[in-house]
């Protein structure tokens, strides 16, 4: 039997083919992933870096819900135009919290890695009531219902607990609200704490009066929360141009 039969042989028994496709497809796998596990410097050392708070995280599933990953992505790749438009380049500290992350180099509208603080609350607002009042040349859709529809916060635990089983450092006992103090600090490890989290949502929504009425906590509030956080917690001014280098 020669070769060329044997390879035959395979693609026309369909079992067999999908046997060895299955293999090819787990050893290979295995080649990319599993040295993660083993590479202390897959995640950059630096300090800052904390999971969102309730008030966020909300703010972020509804930046999921609405489709909003589709245009825009969460990543500056490591190039002098990127660093030029959108600032640092992103690291993998700063999505280690993300339940997906938002990685990506498709881009309808900009990256938003670095938009915190970029804008003002009231800009943010009108930009995602009417796009086109602020950017004419924008082609994202109107988002007027954030602004009238109030926050569903019934869940906001549950939600946190989910979180939690993935890794995500969210405290419910006393040992580890104290560990959350060691690594974050007492004010940040209060934000995490899941017996708080509705308290602490909405202490949240009514100092940052996120959209502008503080009449209820809407939807907006949420968002707004969500995009002014984001790149805006490793402050990159400590760290030398090529202190990630060997991260890359």
């Amino acid at each position: 039997m020669n070769i060329n039969f044997k390879h035959e042989w395979i693609e026309t028994n369909i079992g067999l083919m999908a046997v060895l496709t299955m293999v090819a497809i787990s050893v290979g796998g295995l080649v990319e992933i599993a040295p993660l596990f083993f590479i202390d410097k897959t995640i950059e050392k630096v300090g800052g870096v904390r999971p969102y708070t309730p008030l966020e995280q909300r703010g972020r599933d509804i930046f999921m819900r609405e489709g909003c990953y589709t245009c825009h992505s969460q990543m500056i790749r490591p190039f002098r135009d990127e660093k030029l438009r959108y600032g640092h380049y992103s690291l993998a500290v700063e999505s280690q919290y993300d339940h997906p992350f938002q990685w990506g180099s498709k881009r309808t509208g900009p990256d938003l890695a670095r938009v915190g603080g970029k804008y003002s609350n009231e800009w943010h607002v009108q930009h995602l009531v009417a796009p086109r009042s602020m950017v004419p040349e924008s082609v994202m859709p109107n988002y007027p219902w954030l602004l009238s529809t109030q926050l569903d916060i019934s869940d906001t635990a549950a939600r946190m607990k989910a979180l939690r089983k993935v890794g995500v450092p969210y405290s419910l006992s006393q040992a580890e609200y104290g560990a959350n103090v060691t690594n974050f600090g007492e004010t940040v490890a209060r934000q995490l704490h899941i017996p708080a989290a509705q308290k602490n949502l909405v202490e949240q929504a009514n100092f940052g009066n996120y959209d502008g009425d503080r009449s209820g906590i809407s939807e907006m509030d949420a968002l707004v929360a969500y995009l002014q956080m984001l790149g805006t917690m490793v402050d990159f001014s400590k760290y030398a141009d090529d202190a990630f280098v060997e991260t890359r």
